[in-house]
């Protein structure tokens, strides 16, 4: 049985989308619990799936989980939040300002830099409690993906340094001193924090290169903000029980290749390694096998029950979809979006090199604050056709602010121009920045295709709903004939100009995200073009007996997102590989095992 290194009162698992943090949180916790712990896990990711780990109705208030008396969660859902801080903003003014007035600030309160502070200040509640009034000895965070967290974390000190230099000032969060009161919580959350006899990170990675990249990228930047307590966990690792299956004997040597040549600090790191399993970790019996070693005799036996017809799919593949995204098509907008860590950043990247192969002028780009894309094409020959570039925050909000200062700043004093820099760095500004050069990414697929990588659900979502919230401004203050403008907003809801792509993986807890997803996109009138079945197992040539297990349960999922949720499904192989978008484009939807 594995064990877990010294348990502190504060552990949080952290990693990039789609590694297995909410499984590993879900699966210690029950551990933990097991044990005799008293244990409380929160999830502050806003695409958390929680609900279907624990087979628990989990919401925003802490409930107790099905079947284990000790164990308690809760989810910080970051909307919700951000409605609760609104109203506390606001009701003080509702008996003094007119009802214009209210309704104004509750529009400037609607950004996500709100949502980011309101979560922030949920999730500071349950680590600066007074220990002795802690009902819990072990509370267990599972994180948001990478970006996010680290965002979440850093949180304290950006608004310190806001609130310092604005002491009388108003931001897109609200009047600055409605914060000052949470200062001192917020120097103590810190603290605990950086206290290795407190807080344990769990850095959780897959035996695969960019989620290992990742993983060092965050522990470098937490042990930097003083968290230093790290312990790396390697999920999904494959060892063959068919050791003549080309394939399992090849994705075997792809991952421990990958192990050998995982970052240095990595290496210091305490580890433990957790096998693939034939099944998706959802219940508390397979949470509970998350701790022991694979039983390959059970295995062997279960496998013999599986028919190879039943574990293999004939869905149309990426090839097919570049077909139908180019028919009678020299241009148009192209978007990947889903869940992290389902591929979007691979596929988006095979879809315009695929493009571009075919003589069509492409240019390919993200607005993931997360997202790598240049480690997907590094040694790749790129087409002339084929430009590349990354909606970058940080570089969109100093243009941004070097633009507005050049058109506010002329004739200003010194004074003045000090007080209008200041107030542009507001957190805001960055979201306005993103949202202009995601406008002007939209507005190039006008004359050629453009493939936008975007950000994980959660993100995507306040993206989207930025540009609606414009496109509601543009048409309340314009002057123009309404019916000859056309907001961004506008081209992503024209299914002829713009193709939405939905990835998952043809796991349980991916669908149901990607079907919350497409039900918001809805009623937003926007309607998906198609989804995307990413790493399917039962789009791949196998004969090894967990393998094909996992094969055997995608095909009822499969079957699901064909016949309730996708308008067409195509399906991409699971790619042992290196760099995987190489690979890809090399190969068609089954892997030959050769």
């Amino acid at each position: 049985m594995k064990t877990l290194p010294k348990i502190t009162p504060y552990l949080f698992f952290t990693g990039k989308g789609g590694v297995g943090k909410t499984s590993l949180a879900s699966a210690t916790a029950v551990k933990l619990a097991d044990g005799g712990k008293r244990v409380l896990l929160i999830s502050t990711d806003p695409a958390s799936n929680l609900k279907e780990v624990l087979e628990t109705d989990i919401t925003e208030k802490i409930t107790p989980i099905n079947g284990i008396e000790n164990l308690h969660a809760v989810n910080i859902d970051p909307e919700l939040s951000a409605e609760e801080y609104r109203k506390r903003v606001i009701s003080p003014m509702e008996d003094i300002l007119p009802a214009h007035e209210i309704e104004k600030i509750r529009e400037e309160l609607s950004g996500a830099c709100t949502t980011e502070i309101a979560a922030f200040d949920e999730f500071a509640r349950y680590v600066a409690g007074n220990k002795e009034d802690q009902p819990y000895d072990v509370i267990i965070f599972d994180t948001a993906p990478t970006g996010h967290t680290l965002r979440l974390l850093e949180l304290p000190a950006a608004w310190s340094d806001f609130i310092e230099s604005n002491p009388d000032g108003a931001s897109c969060i609200g009047p600055s001193s409605a914060l000052k009161t949470s200062q001192e919580r917020y120097k103590k959350v810190v603290e605990r924090l950086q206290d290795k006899d407190a807080t344990t990170i769990y850095l959780v990675s897959r035996p695969d290169g960019s989620a290992l990249r990742e993983a060092d990228r965050s522990g470098r930047e937490l042990h930097e903000m003083g968290l230093s307590n790290q312990v790396l966990l390697i999920n999904g690792y494959f060892e063959p029980i068919d050791e003549s299956d080309p394939f399992a004997i090849n994705m075997q040597k792809q991952a421990d290749e990958t192990l050998n040549k995982m970052p240095e600090r990595l290496k210091t790191l305490d580890q433990l390694i957790f096998p693939l399993r034939p099944y998706n970790l959802l219940g508390i019996k397979r949470l509970r096998s998350v701790f022991h070693p694979l039983d390959k005799e059970e295995i062997k036996r279960n496998s013999q029950s599986i028919l190879s017809e039943q574990q293999e799919s004939e869905l149309p593949d990426i090839d097919q979809l570049i077909d139908d995204l180019s028919a009678d098509k020299n241009h148009g907008l192209i978007m990947t979006m889903g869940k992290g860590g389902v591929g979007k950043t691979t596929i988006a990247a095979a879809i315009a090199f695929k493009l571009a192969q075919r003589g069509f002028p492409v240019h390919l780009t993200t607005t993931d604050p997360a997202a790598h894309l240049m480690d997907h094409i590094v040694n790749l020959e790129l087409p002339e056709n084929l430009t590349i570039d990354r909606i970058d925050p940080d570089k969109e909000k100093q243009a941004y602010i070097e633009k507005v200062l050049g058109q506010r700043g002329k004739d200003k004093t010194e004074e003045e121009l000090k007080l209008l820099r200041e107030d542009l760095e507001s957190p805001c500004t960055e979201e306005v920045a993103v949202f202009q050069a995601f406008s002007k990414a939209i507005h190039q697929a006008k004359r050629q295709f453009v493939v936008i990588d975007t950000a994980p659900t959660g993100h995507t979502l306040l993206l989207l709903d930025t540009t609606g919230s414009y496109h509601k401004e543009i048409l309340r203050n314009t002057k123009m004939d309404t019916g000859k403008l056309k907001t961004p907003y506008m081209y992503l809801q024209d299914p002829d100009y713009a193709k939405l792509l939905i990835v998952a993986l043809p796991e349980t807890t991916p669908i149901s995200e990607a079907a919350k997803l497409q039900a918001d996109l809805r009623r937003s009138n926007i309607e998906p073009f198609a989804w995307i079945a990413n790493q399917s197992m039962s789009a791949t040539n196998i004969s090894d007996p967990l393998l094909k297990q996992r094969a055997a349960e995608e095909v009822p999922l499969l079957e699901e997102i064909k016949n309730k949720h996708a308008k067409k499904l195509y399906t991409i192989p699971w790619i042992t590989e290196e760099p995987i978008l190489a690979a890809l484009l090399k190969r068609t939807s089954r892997i030959e095992s050769n």
